[in-house]
């Protein structure tokens, strides 16, 4: 247990250190606490014991821990409101009629990074409850086509295929008009099983190319659920701009990760953390994906589309700010 003024002088010095990256000394906090420097270095010295604060070595001043960085977020900081700039910026986006609700996400979190200097990814997946509304086939010349996928929620899918000389696009156009009346309304993830036991003996009593006919919407189908996950980032290399990536081997081994889905898909998978309403923090090693950096996070899931908005930063990172931008677009998306 800290007391309130152990608590002012650990949120004074986390902030402190978060805007000036420079260790804290006794003398810069003794007119603001309005206590001696010995006062002020014994109360430094306690929370240090506790794990809260830590020295540097280079310095006699003292740094947050992660332990202080975790006690900062859960009972200390308060979200940041956002300036009437930042508002600006974000409602001309979410109040653009002409945008895809997708397109907003990824335009607001390349602003998220703009405007914060750190890294921004959206996790983004199909919903589940995706219907199939419509295939259609568009001839692109004699030798390819394009098959269309759209559902009920508004996502569409398309894949690209080059025929055979046996293929005949008049019976690919008619097996999608099959489809159609078969399975319209069927669940994305139901489409496949009902096209091999249900369209498939179908077409092969009216198709004389079925086998390869067939093959075209199967492929096209397994594409579209092999599609239901998707990355974006935004300022992908923002968090090295940040003055703890000195390193080059460091530097290297992070943006490896940004590279390997595993790492990625462990973002995703966390669902512990602080809450702050509907955002979540985690610091160090209460992320799977690197222990030198933080992670804070908001799920969304909007017309049958949800995912992630996670932005990365290191540790060192201004939660009350971050915090306050993904509150914002997770209130601002939860209207749609």
């Amino acid at each position: 247990m800290i007391d309130d003024r152990q608590k002012k002088l650990l949120k004074e010095i986390v902030e402190s250190y978060i805007k000036t990256v420079k260790p804290v000394g006794s003398k810069s906090l003794c007119e603001k606490f309005h206590c001696s420097s010995a006062t002020i270095r014994n109360e430094m010295a306690f929370l240090e014991n506790l794990g809260l604060l830590e020295k540097n070595h280079i310095s006699s001043g003292r740094i947050p821990s992660e332990a202080g960085y975790k006690y900062y977020v859960k009972h200390l900081m308060k979200p940041k409101e956002l300036t009437g700039e930042d508002v600006l910026k974000l409602q001309t986006i979410f109040h653009n009629n002409e945008l895809e609700l997708s397109d907003s996400i990824t335009k607001s979190v390349e602003i998220i990074s703009e405007l914060t200097n750190y890294t921004s990814i959206i996790l983004g997946k199909n919903s589940k409850e995706n219907k199939l509304q419509q295939v259609s086939i568009i001839p692109l010349n004699n030798e390819k086509i394009v098959a269309l996928i759209c559902t009920d929620k508004g996502i569409v899918e398309n894949k690209q295929f080059t025929l055979s000389p046996k293929d005949n696009i008049t019976e690919i156009v008619k097996t999608s008009e099959i489809i159609n009346k078969e399975l319209v309304g069927t669940p994305i993830s139901l489409v496949t099983e009902r096209l091999e036991f249900e369209i498939k003996p179908i077409i092969s009593r009216q198709i004389r190319q079925y086998e390869s006919v067939y093959n075209i919407f199967a492929d096209a189908f397994n594409d579209f659920l092999n599609k239901k996950e998707s990355v974006y980032f935004g300022g992908k290399t923002k968090i090295f701009d940040a003055p703890e990536y000195n390193n080059a081997l460091e530097i290297k081994q992070l943006a490896s990760k940004f590279e390997d889905m595993n790492f990625i898909k462990k973002i995703e998978d966390e669902d512990e953390g602080d809450e702050h309403s509907n955002v979540k923090v985690f610091i160090g090693k209460e992320n799977d994906f690197d222990p030198n950096v933080a992670v804070i996070k908001s799920k969304y899931k909007i017309n049958g589309e949800e995912g992630t908005i996670a932005i990365i930063g290191p540790k060192r990172m201004e939660y009350d700010r971050v915090v306050g931008l993904l509150s914002y677009i997770h209130d601002e998306l939860d209207d749609k």
